[in-house]
C-alpha cells in the first residue's frame, strides 16, 4: 500500500514538473519568435518563400510581425519559387511596399533556383535583389489554363449538363467548346491582370513601364541576363545577401539570423503543427484561376 502510495506522488509531480517544463519551453519558443530571440541590435529576419504560391497568409503575418519588431533591423526574403496564385503575390508585395514605406527597415531579396513570375513580382518589392548567375526569373506573365472534355465526354456516353443564371456564368466550362466572344472576355481579364503585374515592377524597380512591358512577354532570363536588363540588381549567393542586408540596416561585424520559421519538435507539437504538415503540403496549382506562374 505504501509502495503504491508513493508511486502515485512520484507520478503527480513528474507531471507537475513535465507540465512546468513545457510551459516554459513553449514560452521560450513564443519569445524568441515574437522578439527575433535575446537582446537587440544585430538582427535580420530571414524569411523563405518557397513552392508554388497558394496562400499568402502565413507569410504576411511572419512579415507584419518582424516589420513592428524593433529588435529587427532588416527583413531578407529567400525566394525559391516559380510564383503562383495572382491575388497571394500581390497581398506579399503590398506588404513588402508598406514595409518600406515605413522607412525603418531595408528589405533584401535573395533568389535560389528560382524566382520566377509571381516569386519575381514579389521580389521587385524589395529595397535590393540579389540573384544567383544561374537563378531561373522573369517570366513576367499570366497563364489561365483550361480543359475541354467534352469529346472524351461523347466517347464514353455521358454528357455534362450546365444550369445558370447568364450566358457567361460557364465561361470555361470543360463541357463545351469556347466561344470567340468568351474567349475574348477571358483575354481581356488575364490582360488586365498582366498590367498590373507590369505596373508593380515599375513601380518596385524604379523602371519605365514601356521598359518592364518590353520585358512581360512571359520568357525566363537567368540571374545574370536579368541584371543585364534590370530586372536584378546584384549577383551572389544568400550568404551575400546576408552581407548586403546587414550593410543596408547599418549593421557592424556579423548579424544575428533569425529565421521565421525555425521551429523546435516541441513548438511544432504544441501548436499542432506536427501533423498539421499535410495539410499545408503544396500540390499542383487548380487550373481553375489566373495565376503568375512559371512552369516547364
Amino acid at each position: 500500500m505504501a509502495h503504491r502510495k508513493s508511486l502515485l506522488v512520484g507520478g503527480f509531480y513528474f507531471l507537475i514538473f513535465s507540465g512546468l517544463f513545457f510551459i516554459f519551453s513553449y514560452w521560450l519558443t513564443l519569445k524568441d519568435d515574437s522578439n527575433g530571440g535575446w537582446g537587440s541590435g544585430n538582427k535580420i529576419a530571414l524569411i523563405r518563400v518557397e513552392g508554388v504560391i497558394l496562400d499568402s497568409r502565413k507569410i504576411v503575418k511572419t512579415l507584419r510581425r518582424y516589420g513592428k519588431n524593433p529588435d529587427i533591423k532588416g527583413i531578407l526574403i529567400r525566394i525559391d519559387s516559380p510564383g503562383g496564385g495572382v491575388a497571394a503575390s500581390q497581398e506579399i508585395y503590398d506588404e513588402l511596399i508598406e514595409i518600406q514605406q515605413d522607412g525603418q527597415k531595408k528589405v533584401v531579396s535573395s533568389m535560389g533556383t528560382v524566382a520566377a513570375s509571381g516569386g519575381y513580382y514579389i521580389a521587385s518589392a524589395t529595397d535590393l535583389i540579389v540573384a544567383n548567375p544561374g537563378t531561373l526569373t522573369g517570366s513576367i506573365g499570366v497563364i489561365m489554363e483550361l480543359t475541354n472534355i467534352e469529346g472524351l465526354l461523347d466517347k464514353i456516353g455521358v454528357e455534362g449538363i450546365t444550369i445558370k443564371s447568364g450566358k457567361n456564368k460557364d465561361v470555361g466550362s470543360p463541357f463545351r467548346k469556347m466561344k470567340k466572344e468568351e474567349r475574348a472576355l477571358l483575354q481581356n481579364v488575364l490582360d488586365d491582370v498582366h498590367s498590373q503585374f507590369i505596373e508593380a515592377v515599375a513601380e518596385g524597380r524604379s523602371l519605365h513601364i514601356d521598359e518592364v512591358r518590353r520585358l512581360a512577354d512571359g520568357r525566363i532570363f537567368t540571374g545574370r541576363q536579368a541584371q543585364e536588363v534590370g530586372l536584378v540588381d546584384e549577383l551572389g549567393s544568400l550568404q551575400w545577401a546576408i552581407e548586403r542586408s546587414a550593410e543596408l540596416a547599418g549593421i557592424e561585424g556579423k548579424p544575428q539570423i533569425i529565421e521565421a520559421d525555425e521551429k523546435t519538435l516541441l513548438s511544432e507539437l504544441l501548436e499542432n503543427r506536427f501533423f498539421g504538415k499535410l495539410k499545408n503540403m503544396q500540390f499542383p496549382v487548380s487550373s481553375v484561376g489566373l495565376h503568375y506562374l512559371f512552369s516547364m
